[in-house]
Parts: C-alpha cells; structure tokens; sequence
C-alpha cells in the first residue's frame, strides 16, 4: 500500500476518534445486547474480551483497515519466512522458529533446534544425577544469572509454573545490587547449586559481576578445580566463558535473531528446564506455537494478536490514552507486568521510523501492573476516579490449581467485578440513593456525592485462560509478543532493536573508575554536566565518612 493509502486510514480512524462520544462504550452495550459475543474471540486455547472498550462496529471496521494499508499480513510473512525483520540491525527474528518448525525459514535454524536437543539431553542427565557438582551430590537447585531478556522471562515463567516437587528449585540473581546476592545467598546450598551464567556476549557488565561474586563463593566452598562441576552457560562466547572455567560442552548458544525479551524459548529457557522437568518446558513451546500458528493463520477480524493490537492503537492514537495497567488474577503470575514492561516498552519506545524519519504519531504504552486483588488496594483508585482513563489488561484464569474453592471464587468475582465497575461506574442519583437508604441527610449527601462519583466508560480488555498451566502461559506470552510485532508494523517502527539501553551503559564505564578512584581522586575522564559531577562528589564524600 502507498503512504497516501495509510495516511488515509489514519485520518479515518483519527476522525472517528473526534465524534462526540468515541470514549463512551455503554451506549454500545444498550445498542447491541450481542456485543459479547462479537467483539470476544477465542485462540490456542483463550478467550479474548474486547466488548468493554469503546471500539464500535464502525470503528473495528476502520482499524483493520488501518492494518490492510499498513501490510501487517505481509510484514508478517516477511517475519515468519526468516526475512530481514530487523532493519536496523540487519537481522531476521525468527524466535518462532524456536518452537516450531516454519515453512521457509533459513537454515541456521536448525542450529536452534540442535541447541534444543543439547538442552534435552543436558536436562534429561542432569535430572539422571549423571551429572553431579564436585562432592558428588547431585543438583537440586538451578541458579540463573542473568539481566533484562536473560532474567525476566525466566522468572517469570519460573515463578508461574514451578510447585514443591519439580525437578530443581530456581533461583534467579538479576539485579547486579549486591544485596540481591546476600538476599538468595541463604536459600543455596554450593554443594547442590548448578550455576547457569546467561549473556550472549559473556559481557554484559552486571551479569559478569554478578557471576564473579558467584564464582568466588562457589570456590570458596567447593575449592577452585571444583567449582567449574558447577557452572554452564547460555552464551555464544566460547573464549570468555572458556576463561572463566566453563567446558564447551557446557556452553548452549542462541542465534543473533533471537533477541532478549523474546528469547525465553531459547537456551535462555535452560534453568526453565531443570526446574519444572523437559516436558513442561516443551509443553510451554507447545502452546506458543498454538498462539504462532493462530497468529499466522486466522483472518485478522478473528486474529487475537492483531485485534489486541488494534485496540490498543485506538487507546493510543485514537483516544490519546498512552498508560496501560496488567492485572493477572492470579498469584502465579506476579511478574508477568515486568516481562510485559520490557517485552513492550523496550519493544515500541521508538521516535523515528524504519526510514528514520520522526514518528508522526505517539508509539508504545506506559506498561504497569501488580496482582489484581493487590492493585485494588493501591493504584486502582487512579484507574476508577483519575481524571483520565487508564486501559486494563486483565487476566482471568477459570480453574484454579488448589483445593480453596472460596478464595478462587473471591478472586475471579473480584476479577470480574472490576472491569464491570470500570464500565458501569456510578453517577449522582445512584450515588444519593445510596446514601439516603444508609441514613445519610441530605447536606451529608450533597457535600460527598462528588467524591463517590464514578464516571464509568473506562476501557478493559479481559484474557480467559481455562487454567495456568505450561501450554496456556507459553500461548500468553506469545499472544503479547504478537502484539508488539503488530504494533511495530502499524507504527512502521522497527520493534526488535534496542539502542536506547545503550548510551547509559557507555557512560556507566568511566563512573565505575571514578567510583573505584575514590578517595585517590579523579580519573581525569571527566566530562559529565554539573548534577552527575556534583551527585558523583557527594557520593564519594559520603562513602569516604567513617
């Protein structure tokens, strides 16, 4: 399609956007009593709920329209058949590939799947006690080290899935805070500890101190030609993870394509595999290739990735709502908000194009969230009463996996509850009957109807999933990353690359010599504006005081 043919449909939607009302979404619901039925759609297993947003029939048709100009069905292909998705960095991203077989897609994938098979048989020996630590006792804890990509998605699929009898308990050290270390050093044993070191360049500067603090301690307690029974790594540097005392056969490399915040189905996955056993963690690649195959395949008016995309570009372009909240039901899924944090805003913080022109629209979402019964007593009272609405992914899940039938059933009506109170709401008269049937008078009830006003009309989006289990959080997370592949095409951004993580990093270096100088004085690389070289001056007052 031309540029002119999109800008057309932007304008369309941003028209409809304009109309008196285009936030309203009960008059949609007394309009339509088949409006659940319409805007909810199923896939790899879930039930997707978009009936309590404003999108009209009108609209949905103007946003896949939107989607048609923009080529999101051929950007995808492109995708799936290994082409170059990521311009920027000349690369495809073919995290698909990792768990299933695509038509069309290069060789080198086969590596992937080779390094799968390594993963199998390492975790089958491991499980075996074939493969023991260096007094002979065998594993019962995996500790994962690792930042961002390396660390996010492991622990949060790890902290959903894993239960008291799984193969290995995990760990997981990500913050290179040394308190994070003192905070996880009490749960380890060294004896029964497997250390996985997870960074692609073997570089990464905080999951390298990280593994030193780790490596010291594990010499320390099963002496320096031991420690290396106790160590592997997920990386594609086999002469820096050789230096550190790492054997090659216990190195598992992921492919360039394969970037972090989508890389929990690569070797990255390995501590996923020691701990919840192969076969959940190959049930979890089952159920994103469900969510693969759906995405591929289904029409776009039935494709759950793209209608949750769509969505959100009439949240953000359409209504200018640029905050999204996540609210899983579900304790599982406590660090689900912070994957999606990354996997989102890392994804679609962009301000240029593909072309590197300036984006002519607002891209990505402020992405926040907590457990829902947890949030209601929190930021919720924003989300009700703030002067501007913010969208809510929630996340039901049907069919609990524990014997406490009241707590499920208090939970799931909390769930559902709060999206009916968001577009519902409570106005004037409702609130003062209330009031008058409590006993209030009528000064009372004058004085604090504004205050309990709810204005309703706040948009929610629900996912349904039967049970939290390997196949359905596997077809979740994939849902998501669909999602912000979608956006990326109708946005013409380049999702996949990351160089906003970078320039901290680089002025990172000098502070860390400056820091080490200390009281010995500057470095001499200088070169920082007045606050970091104050704030810099202060700190090292400070740390200089006895």
């Amino acid at each position: 399609m031309s540029d002119s043919t999109l800008e057309t449909a932007w304008a369309r939607l941003e028209r409809l956007a304009a109309a008196p009302g285009a936030e309203e979404i009960r008059p949609l619901f007394a309009a339509d009593p088949g409006r659940f039925a319409a805007f909810s759609q199923r896939g790899a297993g879930l039930l997707l709920d978009r009936s309590k947003t404003s999108v009209s029939p009108e609209v949905q048709a103007a946003l896949l329209d939107l989607a048609v100009a923009a080529d999101v069905e051929g950007k995808r292909e492109v995708m799936a058949s290994g082409g170059i998705a990521n311009p920027t960095e000349g690369r495809a991203a073919l995290h698909m590939a990792l768990r299933s077989q695509l038509p069309g897609a290069p060789a080198e994938c086969a590596d992937a799947q080779a390094t799968l098979a390594r993963m199998r048989e390492f975790t089958a020996t491991v499980h075996r006690g074939e493969i023991r630590g260096a007094t002979n006792q065998r594993f019962d804890t995996v500790l994962n080290i690792g930042i961002g990509g390396s660390d996010l998605g492991p622990v949060m699929v790890g902290r959903a899935l894993w239960r008291a009898g799984d193969p290995m308990r995990p760990i997981h050290l990500g913050n290179v805070d040394g308190h994070g270390w003192e905070t996880v050093l009490p749960l380890l044993d060294a004896r029964r500890t497997l250390v996985l070191v997870a960074s692609k360049t073997f570089t990464t500067q905080e999951t390298m101190a990280n593994a030193r603090l780790v490596k010291q301690w594990m010499e320390a307690s099963v002496g320096p030609a031991g420690a290396s029974a106790h160590f592997a790594a997920l990386s594609t540097n086999m002469k820096d993870t050789a230096a550190f005392g790492i054997a090659p056969d216990r190195v598992f490399p992921f492919q360039d394509w394969v970037g972090g915040r989508f890389s929990l189905w690569s070797s990255i996955g390995l501590s996923l595999a020691l701990s919840l056993g192969w076969d959940r963690f190959q049930a979890l690649l089952d159920g994103a290739a469900a969510m693969d195959r759906h995405f591929l395949e289904a029409p776009m008016e039935e494709n759950l990735p793209i209608l949750l995309a769509l969505t959100e570009i009439w949240h953000i372009n359409g209504l200018g709502l640029r905050r999204r909240a996540v609210l899983p039901y579900d304790e599982r899924l406590r660090r689900l908000p912070a994957h999606l944090q990354q996997l989102e805003m890392e994804s679609l913080g962009k301000r240029v194009t593909v072309a590197g022109m300036p984006v002519r629209r607002s891209t990505g979402a402020v992405v926040f969230g907590e457990p829902g019964t947890s949030a209601q007593h929190s930021f919720m009272q924003l989300v009700h009463q703030g002067a501007k609405p913010v969208p809510v992914d929630f996340i039901l899940v049907a069919k609990p996996d524990h014997t406490h039938a009241e707590n499920h059933r208090i939970l799931l009506a909390n769930g559902l509850a709060q999206a009916e109170a968001l577009l519902a709401g409570r106005n004037a008269e409702e609130v003062a009957e209330d009031m008058r049937r409590a006993g209030a008078d009528e000064a009372t009830i004058a004085r604090l109807v504004p205050h309990k006003v709810f204005p309703g009309d706040r948009p929610s989006v629900t996912i349904l999933l039967p049970r939290l289990d390997p196949f359905t959080l596997g077809a979740l997370i994939a849902l998501y990353e669909h999602k912000v592949f979608t956006l990326g095409a109708l946005w013409g951004i380049n999702p996949f690359d990351q160089w906003g993580v970078e320039l901290g990093k680089v002025l990172a270096n000098p502070l860390v010599r400056e820091l080490e100088a200390g009281a010995r004085g500057p470095t001499g690389e200088g070169g920082h504006d007045a606050s970091t070289a104050g704030l810099l001056a202060e700190v090292l007052r400070l740390q200089a005081q006895p």
